[in-house]
């Protein structure tokens, strides 16, 4: 059928199975928004306050579906706003399409209104974007950016529309949905080799990594501990990859990481890394980080292997195939004299707790365990809070933490529990967030409302930026430059403005009674929970540092 540009967009979305996303829509792609209105009994627009706030939605939604995220903005400033949402999917690997109209054909490069260089802003932050300049290419482009944003090492693919080009006509035929790529996967031999690496190991330390939530691999990482007696430490976008009741669980490892995972990750003579990057918050001193351990590294994405950490051995494929592959390889070891080291490493751990504090942030994520399942979706936003998080909150199930790791964005949650929240169908979800980070995109709370969603933000409110400040404290000898913010804003007040119920919380009594009520509601609710400015992030260990330097109160 011969149809438009805007119509092709449309048709060539429902076609690859989208049926939700999220936008804002400006002058430069009305047609593709007359487009939605016609097809709005097969695919839903979710409009956000804010460009920025539709990317960071379409992040979280893809992250709790796993399934491509769409954003649509318009030309300059609307897709200008829609940068540090694809740099935020970028660096945590998430699938996402932008879509971004522009000014017409004859009209780029010279200055027009609403007109920027979109492809040459975003090319270091996509996996790949495109300029369409002829409408007979624009279906395949588009399916081509679906097949990229989710093949291999899945990431954000930008595809830039010229207005013209939204309204020429070509003749547009269905195509079947765009198939992932095939990785390559690891020989038997290599298999064999890691088989054997893991064999001579007496003190073997899995660490795992977001790579094992996008493979789905998470059992096989589980059925890997239990076959060679490994303890499991997390990076933080590794966290929910395998339940936190299983035995060999320690938690998060790096700069904020649990002890018992940090002194474990320390004194492993064999670290197997599945999905990780080895970022510098992970690992500290480089050089001691890899000193006492071989390093096996298992990741589809080969520009990993030795990009940060040198590896003894890298395995490059899917995981979950990888895996696969070497469960096969292996016979099942004990190592009690190592898990007898780990039991001591949780007792030291228990003993670095915090004891006795009124409203402490772990007491205060206790509390909220108690009214979440398994299935609660728990976003962050960025900073104390979020270590707090993703210390203390025992997480059961893949895809229900939703947290910022690489960009390290503030203002990333309110969006990415909105589309986590409609990820989910509108299933309970929970946003822990700081005062600080709640200012950055508070505007959303529009987006929750509008939308009824059934969504609790917790803001762990002490008046300063808490990470900022910690810093300061230990580095900066209490130099608090701009970090303690002495606003006035009421949060229960401004919840009521937006249209939601608000509620304050001084004490673990004030707390557990706003809980309840908040629990039993389904539209949205803040509640303004009333912290110390002065509790620190603990342990700590000091950029560029090592075990040997960590902070434990």
């Amino acid at each position: 059928m011969n149809i438009t540009g805007a119509q092709i967009i449309i048709e060539t979305l429902i076609e690859q199975g989208c049926d939700t996303v999220f936008g804002y829509p400006g002058g430069f792609v009305l047609n593709i928004y007359d487009e939605l209105y016609k097809q709005s009994d097969k695919i839903h627009h979710i409009i956000t306050a804010h460009e920025q706030g539709a990317a960071h939605a379409a992040d979280g939604y893809a992250r709790v579906t796993g399934k491509v995220g769409v954003v649509i903005a318009t030309s300059g400033p609307g897709a200008t706003n829609l940068v540090t949402g694809i740099a935020n999917a970028y660096l945590d690997s998430i699938p996402m399409v932008a879509i971004t109209g522009n000014v017409p054909l004859a009209l780029l490069g010279k200055d027009s209104f609403q007109e920027v260089d979109t492809t040459g802003i975003t090319m270091p932050i996509t996996k790949h974007n495109y300029i369409v300049k002829d409408v007979s290419e624009l279906a395949d482009v588009i399916r081509e950016a679906f097949s990229i944003a989710k093949s291999g090492r899945p990431g954000p693919v930008l595809v830039d529309i010229p207005k013209d080009i939204q309204l020429q006509s070509f003749e547009y035929s269905p195509a079947p949905l765009a198939e992932e790529r095939e990785p390559a996967c690891p020989s038997d031999a290599a298999l064999e080799k890691v088989a054997r690496i893991i064999a001579e190991s007496k003190k073997p330390y899995i660490y795992c990594g977001g790579g094992v939530i996008i493979s789905g691999a998470g059992e096989e990482v589980a059925e890997l501990s239990e076959l060679i007696d490994s303890p499991i430490g997390f990076s933080m976008m590794g966290l929910s990859a395998v339940s936190s009741n299983n035995r060999n669980y320690l938690g998060m490892t790096g700069m904020h990481g649990r002890y018992a995972s940090l002194k474990a990750n320390s004194e492993a003579d064999l670290i197997i890394a599945v999905g990780v990057r080895f970022s510098d918050r992970a690992t500290g001193n480089k050089l001691r980080y890899s000193q006492k351990a071989r390093i096996v590294h298992i990741d589809i994405d080969p520009a990993e292997i030795d990009k940060n950490i040198p590896a003894y051995y890298g395995l490059i494929g899917d995981i979950k195939v990888t895996l696969a592959g070497l469960l096969k390889k292996l016979d099942r070891q004990t190592h009690k004299e190592w898990q007898d080291e780990i039991s001591v490493m949780r007792e030291q751990e228990k003993s670095y707790l915090p004891k006795d504090t009124e409203m402490h942030p772990k007491d205060i994520i206790e509390k909220v365990m108690y009214y979440t399942d398994e299935n609660t979706i728990i976003a962050t936003d960025v900073g104390q809070h979020q270590m707090w998080a993703s210390q203390f909150y025992r997480i059961k199930k893949p895809k229900t933490f939703l947290t910022s790791g690489g960009l390290g964005t503030m203002g990333f949650g309110m969006g990415a529990a909105i589309g986590g929240c409609i990820g989910s169908g509108c299933g309970r979800t929970l946003l822990i967030t700081g005062d600080g980070s709640f200012g950055m995109n508070l505007n959303e709370l529009a987006t929750a409302v509008s939308n009824r969603l059934p969504l609790i933000v917790l803001v762990f409110n002490n008046g300063v930026l808490g990470m900022v400040r910690q810093w300061q404290t230990i580095f900066y000898d209490k130099r608090y430059s701009e970090t303690n913010l002495e606003r006035k804003t009421d949060f229960v007040k401004l919840a009521d403005a937006f249209g939601a119920d608000g509620f304050r919380a001084g004490n673990m009594n004030e707390l557990d009674a706003a809980l309840k009520k908040a629990f039993e509601m389904q539209t949205p609710v803040v509640i303004d929970c009333i912290i110390d400015k002065d509790e620190r992030v603990l342990p700590m260990i000091p950029p560029g540092g090592s075990i040997e330097n960590v902070i434990v109160n």
